[in-house]
């Protein structure tokens, strides 16, 4: 059996049928500190030192997401070669 439900409603709708919390303020705030910062940067290094320092959990984290990213590109080409689906 399969059952479909389609709500239409706006994502701060959505946000408060769900129960979380409203971020908007937080991200205006987040965003103009980077672009604060990045108005400050006039070369490569500078802008990936900010990278690193505004990145979640600083490079440490820019490296989980790369090598993430890696694991799921080769991990998918690698079907593909051998031909198999997730449901094999």
């Amino acid at each position: 059996m399969k059952i479909n439900v389609e709500l239409d409603c706006t994502p701060e709708e959505m946000r408060t049928l769900l129960g979380l919390p409203d971020v908007k303020d937080v991200n205006k705030a987040y965003v103009e500190g980077v672009k604060n910062a990045m108005s400050g940067a006039t070369s490569i290094d500078q802008l990936q030192n900010l990278a690193k320092n505004i990145a979640p959990m600083g490079e440490m984290g820019m490296r989980f997401f790369q090598n993430l990213m890696e694991a799921g590109t080769s991990q998918g080409s690698t079907k593909a070669k051998s031909g198999k689906t997730d449901k094999d």
